[in-house]
């Protein structure tokens, strides 16, 4: 009996020695696997806490970089301005101190006056409204006729091999010499200026837009083919679409020619507007009404130019 107890006992203790190094070994096991977890959950923070300090370091660059922006625009601003406002001190100062013939170079302070009389009569009003109606009407005629006549000469390549030297010939011909004829043929008239105006642009309003037309991406238009369109899909989903910024850049210059050729026909055949105004202030030696009517032409020229700028931007935002 005692023989057999001793046997029970010594085998309860073996098995509570291996219950216990199951424990032990179970124990040892969850707690690497719980060391290995926190690494690993270290390592993850660690990487969102880099990432989400690249984030913000990035973030910080970027509104460093509007920032710096922004104050260069408003650095240039201040200086164009301080600019033109030293210009005109100084003009004003030079004239006081007769550094220059005031008579023959005039002052801002007489160019205000004369503002000032004009506008009281209400001449000058009157005279920029019918510079600005030549202009837009002649700038309308020089975009259409320089569109359709480029789309034209894109479906017809033949065509544009017969009329090239003669494109290119009109185009650098002066039109200047063309005014006589015009006054001859159409009179003194409001009609005369405005095909002067256009003559000055629309041929190489053309040209440029067929150059456009014609390096446009062969692999879009081959795309086209294959889907089964024809040229007129070409034309109105590849052609057109693609040169917009080729039609809005040469929208900014054929404007500034419009102007150059509506104040070329109103010295030739005018009685009204601010190129009369021109040759009427010269005529009478009013060369304060002669500045006035060029620093009016320069500011119209700057308010049209800033609108095409405006509406670039509002179709580039669109397309976007």
């Amino acid at each position: 009996m005692r023989k057999s107890r001793q046997k029970d006992r010594t085998y309860t203790e073996k098995a509570r020695g291996k219950i216990r190094k199951k424990e032990n070994t179970e124990k040892m096991y969850v707690e690497k696997n719980e060391r290995e977890s926190g690494r690993k959950n270290q390592g993850k923070n660690a990487g969102r806490s880099e990432g989400n300090r690249s984030e913000e370091k990035e973030s910080a660059a970027q509104i460093l970089y509007v920032r710096r922006l922004k104050t260069q625009k408003i650095i240039i601003t201040i200086l164009r301005l301080l600019l033109l406002a030293g210009f005109f001190v100084l003009w004003e100062i030079a004239s006081e101190k007769e550094w220059i013939n005031s008579f023959v170079f005039s002052s801002p302070v007489k160019i205000w006056d004369c503002l000032l009389v004009l506008l009281k009569g209400g001449e000058l009003l009157h005279h920029i409204r019918i510079t600005l109606m030549e202009t837009f009407v002649s700038f309308g005629l020089v975009m259409g006729i320089g569109v359709a006549a480029a789309v034209l000469l894109w479906l017809c390549t033949f065509l544009f091999r017969v009329l090239e030297p003669f494109l290119v010939m009109l185009n650098s011909l002066p039109k200047t010499a063309l005014a006589p004829l015009l006054i001859v043929w159409l009179g003194n008239s409001m009609r005369t200026i405005i095909v002067a105006a256009v003559s000055v642009a629309v041929f190489g309003a053309a040209l440029s837009l067929y150059t456009g037309f014609v390096n446009m991406d062969e692999d879009q238009i081959r795309l086209i083919y294959t889907l089964g369109g024809n040229k007129w899909d070409v034309l109105t989903k590849v052609i057109l679409p693609g040169n917009i910024p080729l039609i809005l850049s040469t929208m900014k210059v054929n404007l500034g020619l419009s102007l150059v050729g509506v104040i070329i026909g109103e010295f030739l055949a005018a009685n009204e507007g601010l190129g009369y105004l021109i040759i009427y202030g010269s005529q009478v030696f009013r060369l304060d009404m002669v500045i006035l009517s060029i620093l009016l032409l320069c500011v119209i020229a700057f308010v049209l130019y800033g609108g095409i700028q405006i509406l670039e931007k509002r179709l580039s935002y669109n397309t976007k």
